[in-house]
């Protein structure tokens, strides 16, 4: 049984996502939303997205079988207060910080905890606010429920069923868990890409030779540090004992690999690369993370006046948009001299197939 009506505590990037895709794909379903942001409660209603936005809380949301709280983290206190009013059995709260601990730790003290049920969309965007929004957002991102203890088994198993009707892959757990196990595959990356660009930056030359050169491993490896400061500045200072924690770990680890090459210790080098090498491929990635998945080819070419022109003039000849193209200058670690980037999978396939087609050689990664 689908709930009847479904309100939002901030209509931001990921509230909007959500709400736009229930509207999607439960369109019978009530959506009202409250935010600072009226300019985002107005496009939301001229979208037929919310039936309402309200700048203040009303009693309007006591109506509501789920709650999401999508406001910032360091808000999150003022608006339990005020929740804490509609909570109940038929009022079930949730949030979708990307830490767990500490909200949880604070409904523990408040009426709320049988009636809380923590959650992780674990997708995201370079961008923020309801304008970037998109109804595909939880489409096979992995949905991390963290329950409070107090909370009955049947009513997480209904709202799970819930978030998995909206094309989310959804993962119960304890919310110490989920901290440690985000901290070590999420929050760490972030700080080590962050670390690595500002090592660089700052022992660069005046000429900025590494930027220049630099090859397709350091713009993989760093490339999540374009995300939000603002973001990852609150998640630190929300989830600093575990990050700690593995940071501790980290250092201990790359004092054993600095030791394996001060002491030439050639076959334990080679089983270092091998076990990560192995592991990784082990991997298979199909869930959307973070930051939005790139959809890109690499591509060879001659250097000779007009080739970009001349490929660009084919793909827009089928309606083929490109989001970013550019000339790749070290190879080091790559294929193909030209750099194409799309906005979706389908455009992608489709512009590989046409430039195969036209007797270029193509390569997917």
């Amino acid at each position: 049984m689908k709930p009847e009506k479904i309100g939002f505590i901030g209509l931001g990037l990921i509230g909007g996502s959500i709400a736009k895709t229930i509207h999607r794909i439960h369109p019978q379903i009530t959506l009202i939303a409250y935010d600072i942001d009226t300019d985002a409660l107005k496009l939301a209603v001229k979208e037929q997205v919310i039936s309402e936005g309200f700048e203040e809380l009303s009693e309007d949301f006591a109506k509501c079988r789920y709650i999401f709280l999508c406001a910032p983290v360091q808000k999150n206190s003022e608006f339990l207060t005020k929740l804490s009013a509609f909570a109940g059995e038929d009022c079930i709260i949730t949030d979708v910080g990307s830490v767990k601990t500490s909200i949880h730790r604070e409904i523990s003290r408040t009426r709320i905890s049988p009636y809380f049920i923590g959650g992780h969309p674990m997708t995201g965007s370079e961008k923020s606010g309801y304008e970037h929004a998109t109804s595909y957002l939880l489409e096979n991102a992995y949905y991390i429920l963290t329950p409070s203890p107090d909370t009955r088994t049947e009513t997480v198993q209904k709202f799970q069923e819930f978030i998995a009707s909206l094309g989310a892959i959804t993962m119960v757990m304890d919310y110490e868990e989920h901290d440690f196990i985000t901290a070590s595959i999420s929050h760490l990356p972030h700080i080590l890409a962050s670390s690595l660009v500002n090592l660089v930056k700052d022992i660069d030359n005046d000429t900025e030779t590494m930027k220049h050169v630099a090859a397709g491993g350091f713009k993989d490896i760093t490339r999540i540090a374009s995300s939000s400061p603002v973001m990852w500045q609150q998640i630190c200072l929300t989830n600093q004992e575990q990050i700690i924690k593995l940071i501790n770990l980290f250092i201990h680890s790359l004092e054993n690999t600095r030791d394996r090459i001060s002491s030439g210790r050639g076959q334990e080098l080679f089983d270092f690369f091998l076990t990560a090498k192995d592991y990784r491929d082990s991997i298979t990635i199909t869930t959307s993370g973070s930051l939005p998945k790139v959809f890109e080819i690499y591509c060879d070419m001659i250097d000779e006046t007009g080739g970009i022109a001349a490929l660009a003039t084919i793909l827009s000849q089928q309606n083929i948009s490109i989001k970013n193209i550019g000339i790749i200058h070290n190879r080091e670690f790559e294929d193909g001299v030209l750099h194409i980037e799309f906005y979706d999978e389908k455009t992608r396939n489709k512009a590989v197939k046409l430039l195969r087609d036209c007797q270029y050689t193509v390569y997917e990664r």
